[in-house]
């Protein structure tokens, strides 16, 4: 508002002074003296007089002290729910004020690019006591794409959601379970996986799940493990068709993300090509950390993160391995093993951990491979070293990995004769399912996300520096 406004606001409100008020506010304060000086000529007058002014005194201090207490007492009280408040600590209350149990919900939905058409929906979810906790807005060429994060009363189920958001103006509904996660604000989101992604090459596949929901990402190499071109590359710009998304991988070939059930938006779009050229930027990256262990009989060994560096050193190891082996861990012709190296040990595919001896060489390696929507797991322990515990310890810190990605499951291909490996599956003390497809075995691993195995599950094999 400004001066101006002010002043005219101020001479529009300010009452007329009538000489009349002055004449009755005179007559009530000399009506006031009056009687109080009859009231005073009649106790001091009187046997008592002195006593009841003195008593009156008295009890007129003792009410201004208790009034005064209680004030103070009560100042610092919660405030009580009124008829506009909730009273309760999710937001949501029946209408007789007792707290009613609420369900968190993704809502994705298409309205007419106009004024008006999001306080419809607003005012539509209102009506139904729902909380809207976050909002997020792509714009499309014909509309606008709304994207919410909602609280709503638990009986109310994700149809009658849609029913709602239909009658309101908007179409291409798209509903789905939320939990506590999705509480983060995209900016903090976008940028929590940003920074994931600059300390860890491969991490980029998984804020790439992250940033988009419930999606399948393929790393498509440029070229095959024979050596041949696949065909497989992407724009620079990336392509964006609807349901799938190609973008340009930085270590050649290109990612495919397909998500059927929503078409992703140009908003999306811009993010994930965001989080690629930010990887692209950084180049080939991974943390250095490392752990000291020692087995049953002494002998320390390095457990780390492995990347493309180490392949001539796993190759060496491949040399030092038998030919059952090698046949056990990668299921098919030995004479191809080494062909899977530059694969398996790019952080584009997933994590790999390597063992080391005290002079540096290479005796073991656990990978951690994102396969479209699963994960699986694969171990390979130079027999020299084997049976002491190092696969088994190796499938922990990878079940630790997974369930740090948000991973559901873990699963292993192998065969039933490979003793080993099921025996260390079942070291986890995780529910297993088997499955067995022409011989072999495939073992999957349901993960329990609230405790990290390497810590719960160990059983005393090893002692950590």
């Amino acid at each position: 508002m400004t001066g101006t406004q002010g002043q005219l606001s101020n001479k529009h409100t300010r009452r007329r002074h009538h000489w009349r008020r002055d004449l009755v506010e005179l007559a009530a304060l000399f009506t006031a003296v009056a009687v109080a000086d009859g009231l005073a000529n009649l106790v001091a007058h009187g046997p008592d007089g002195p006593f009841l002014l003195v008593a009156s005194a008295l009890a007129l201090v003792a009410t201004a002290a208790f009034h005064t207490w209680w004030a103070r007492r009560h100042s610092h009280a919660p405030p009580l729910p009124d008829s506009g408040g909730t009273g309760d600590t999710d937001g949501v209350s029946g209408a007789d004020g007792a707290p009613r149990e609420t369900a968190l919900w993704r809502m994705r939905t298409t309205v007419r690019d106009e004024p008006g058409s999001l306080a419809a929906l607003c005012t539509a979810l209102a009506g139904h006591r729902v909380d809207i906790l976050t909002l997020q807005t792509h714009p499309l060429a014909d509309g606008t794409v709304d994207e919410f994060l909602l609280r709503t009363p638990a009986e109310l189920s994700a149809a009658e959601l849609s029913r709602v958001i239909s009658a309101a103006g908007g179409h291409d509904t798209w509903t789905e379970r939320a939990d506590a996660h999705d509480l983060v604000d995209a900016p903090t989101r976008v940028l929590g996986l940003a920074t994931r992604t600059a300390l860890d090459a491969a991490e980029l596949p998984l804020a790439l799940r992250q940033l988009l929901g419930r999606c399948t990402i393929h790393s498509l190499p440029a070229v095959s493990l024979t050596g041949r071109p696949t065909g497989e590359t992407a724009p620079v710009e990336g392509v964006l068709e609807s349901t799938t998304m190609r973008l340009r991988d930085p270590n050649g070939g290109a990612i495919t993300i397909d998500r059927p059930h929503l078409p992703f938006t140009p908003t999306e779009f811009a993010r994930a090509r965001a989080l690629v050229e930010l990887d692209a930027r950084l180049g080939p990256r991974v943390p250095r950390s490392e752990d000291v262990l020692t087995l049953p009989e002494g002998n320390e060994i390095t457990v780390r993160r492995a990347d493309q560096s180490d392949i001539e050193a796993a190759k060496a190891m491949h040399e030092r391995c038998s030919d059952r082996t090698l046949g056990l861990r990668y299921h098919g012709p030995v004479a191809d093993a080494d062909r899977y190296l530059g694969h398996l040990l790019s952080p584009r595919y997933g994590r790999t951990l390597a063992v080391q001896t005290a002079s540096g060489r290479l005796v073991a390696l656990g990978h951690l491979l994102w396969d479209g929507d699963e994960t699986e797991v694969a171990v390979l322990v130079e027999d020299s070293w084997q049976r002491r515990g190092i696969g088994s310890e190796l499938l922990r810190r990878l079940a630790d990995l997974a369930v740090e990605a948000r991973c559901d499951s873990v699963y292993a291909v192998t065969q039933a004769s490979n003793t080993g490996m099921v025996a260390a599956m079942r070291g986890l003390g995780l529910p297993l399912d088997y499955q067995v497809e022409e011989g072999t075995l495939v073992v999957t691993a349901r993960l329990d996300k609230t405790a990290p195995m390497s810590s719960a599950g160990r059983r005393g094999h090893f002692e950590q520096r």
